[in-house]
């Protein structure tokens, strides 16, 4: 039987990892190692008991730390594991330290790599995200892509072999999911009602590390005049109390962050979601919701092509006015990111390695 070696490591990858591992497992041995990347219980361990995610057979502890450094731990400690268990594919998602740790081990050890949401492109190489898919597309041989943009990008950069449109695992997962979530009872627990809140969550270096950008944004949300729910990233309150910001306006509501499952039922039921997360741009689509992006650039340029979401970067006073806006919105949702079987085509695929 073949063995997967899997290599996961933040809170977007355990979501993308469950339906993928739920289908592959059917048919392959799979070997789960976690990184440590993430490692808070709110941002690791509850998704895995949440979406019934195997127990890690390895957890390497690495922890945060500078980029270098982080991906440093990690190349040294993957190397370890995929010498000790001999895997016929090694399979990454996304664009994280993890999956540019784990595509260069998997290339220095000639062992085939998969990589799953490839051929995704913000051209800001500024974004330590962006050299991560890039290194990882260029590196594998197997290209899960979920769009056909991404296809188009890849081609663009001469990359056409082992390219493979599935469609996008998150939607899988929430396919999945959203009959599992008890919305009356998510929203009782955080007190609120039914389109009559905005949900924001903001964690990208751009948004949080300069003090000037992140008071005027928390500015700008404690200046609107409806209830804002706000799960605050670990590294987005750790600057928040470094700098020393109060929130004084009891509608904007810092939370912890939640579960995928409170998550979903949060952001079907927003009026509207402000973020600076891919993942979370697309769970608005999925849910149906309008989306604000607080960045410049999106890798998922189809959001924003179809109406469904507006970059406002850091021109934060436009905010309000586009609130405002989605009162009125309107569009139509079309299958940009598949039908919700990528994790069936991607093991229907992989059964076909010899």
């Amino acid at each position: 039987m073949l063995t997967i070696a899997t290599i996961i490591g933040a809170r977007p990858q355990f979501i993308k990892c469950a339906p993928v591992s739920r289908e592959i497992r059917k048919h392959f041995n799979e070997i789960l190692i976690h990184t440590g990347q993430h490692y808070d219980y709110n941002m690791s361990q509850a998704f895995f008991k949440e979406l019934a995610i195997p127990e890690p057979d390895y957890n390497l502890g690495i922890g945060s730390g500078n980029h270098g450094e982080q991906t440093g731990r990690m190349l040294i400690e993957l190397e370890k594991v995929l010498l000790r268990i001999k895997p016929d594919l090694v399979m990454v998602y996304g664009d994280t330290n993890s999956t540019m740790a784990g595509a260069l081990v998997a290339a220095k050890l000639q062992l085939p790599l998969a990589h799953i949401e490839a051929g995704l492109r913000s051209f800001n190489r500024d974004m330590p995200e962006e050299i991560n898919r890039i290194v990882a597309d260029a590196l594998a041989q197997f290209l899960f892509v979920p769009t056909q943009t991404a296809i188009k990008h890849l081609q663009n950069e001469g990359i056409t072999k082992g390219v493979y449109w599935v469609g996008d695992v998150m939607y899988d997962s929430f396919l999945f999911n959203l009959s599992r979530v008890d919305f009356e009872a998510v929203l009782k627990k955080y007190g609120v009602t039914p389109k009559k809140f905005i949900l924001t969550t903001i964690h990208r270096p751009q948004n949080t590390d300069d003090p000037t950008i992140l008071k005027a944004l928390i500015n700008t949300l404690e200046h609107l005049d409806e209830p804002i729910l706000f799960p605050v990233h670990p590294r987005t309150m750790k600057f928040i109390r470094h700098q020393q910001l109060t929130i004084k306006n009891s509608h904007l509501r810092l939370i912890e962050p939640v579960g995928y499952l409170d998550m979903l039922a949060l952001e079907k039921s927003a009026r509207i979601i402000l973020t600076d997360s891919g993942g979370v741009q697309k769970e608005a689509y999925f849910a149906g919701v309008p989306c604000l992006v607080l960045r410049t650039e999106t890798e998922w340029v189809e959001l924003v092509e179809n109406g469904w979401a507006k970059l406002i970067g850091t021109d934060f006073q436009r905010i309000p006015e586009e609130i405002a806006k989605a009162s009125n919105f309107t569009s139509v949702q079309t299958n940009i990111f598949g039908d919700g079987t990528a994790s069936i085509q991607i093991t229907a695929i992989l059964k076909n390695i010899r």
